[in-house]
């Protein structure tokens, strides 16, 4: 059956969460790997996004060695209408954190790590100093451990993001989460152009660069399509294109839920566009096969 107008779906009503199609079921994460890792995060309290986000491919990417860390702390100055961290007023910075994420990635044996970090538009450095020492330890302590940092926009402020881009990560991803015209609802305090210039300062450094995009919020085709040439023109080597989820009642509700058919179109029309790499499916998310988009 041809998939059609799958975008023009009626929005689900505020506060209600939609019953997840078929496609969007998980199956119980199993395997060697996976139980080891599991094992040790138990037993020393190790903290993953993997875990406190329910990331739908824990499994897969714990099998694979990888695995998510979030650093400074787990509030947020930021009220994006789709992410479940907290907002608030933060904790001071950990400055012992960069060497217990360190040991946690060498304790686990991770192969390749991903880096992520709530806003902190509360520090005048954005929280890059703490993000540019996280990256230095995980060298020193873990040296075969491949890493990918999704950073944050550091409010426009090039000189934090010069940080990030002096030590030199394997591969920085920002995300773009969603369309131009629902920026302003979807990431408030966000812009959407501040984050392809973030991507584009990232490039022009001699970054390798990634970013994601979220579906079902009711965006039109035609707005996908900007979104996927606007990373490219920026230079963005990899994307990954996946399903908004509702995580509380409180958030933005699911406006569609796109079908698998419409996710490989995009992922196709994507990588004619001439991204290195493109991931694209309703359970994407953006560290999703996050150890083969290094090259």
């Amino acid at each position: 059956m041809e998939i059609e107008n799958l975008h023009e779906a009626r929005p689900t009503p505020k506060g209600v969460l939609r019953t997840k199609p078929d496609w969007l079921r998980v199956k119980l994460p199993i395997g060697e790997e996976y139980l080891k890792v599991r094992g040790l995060v138990s037993k020393h309290k190790l903290n993953t996004i993997c875990e406190s986000g329910n990331c739908p491919n824990m499994g897969e990417c714990w099998g694979a060695g990888t695995a998510t860390f979030m650093i400074l702390g787990n509030i947020c100055t930021r009220s994006c209408g789709f992410c479940a961290v907290a907002t608030g007023k933060p904790k001071p910075a950990d400055w012992d954190e960069p060497k217990r994420v360190a040991n946690s990635v060498k304790l686990m044996g991770v192969k390749h790590c991903v880096i992520t970090s709530v806003d902190r538009d509360d520090l005048k450095d954005g929280g890059s100093i703490i993000w540019a020492e996280t990256i230095k330890e995980i060298r020193s302590i873990s040296p075969e451990t491949k890493f990918e940092c999704l950073i944050p926009d550091f409010a426009g402020k090039w000189e934090n993001l010069q940080r990030i881009i002096d030590v030199k990560p394997d591969i920085v991803s920002h995300n773009i989460e969603t369309v131009r015209r629902l920026t302003a609802q979807v990431r408030i305090q966000a812009k959407y152009d501040r984050s392809l210039e973030v991507i584009k300062r990232l490039h022009d450094a001699g970054v390798k660069t990634k970013s994601g995009l979220m579906l079902g919020l009711g965006e039109t085709e035609e707005e996908i399509l900007e979104t996927i040439n606007d990373l490219r023109n920026v230079n963005c080597d990899v994307m990954t294109i996946g399903q908004y989820l509702q995580p509380t009642p409180k958030h933005l509700p699911v406006a569609q839920f796109v079908h698998p058919d419409e996710f490989k179109k995009y992922g196709a029309i994507a990588l004619e566009k001439g991204f290195r790499f493109v991931e694209s499916g309703p359970l994407v998310r953006s560290s999703y096969h996050a150890e083969k988009h290094i090259f």
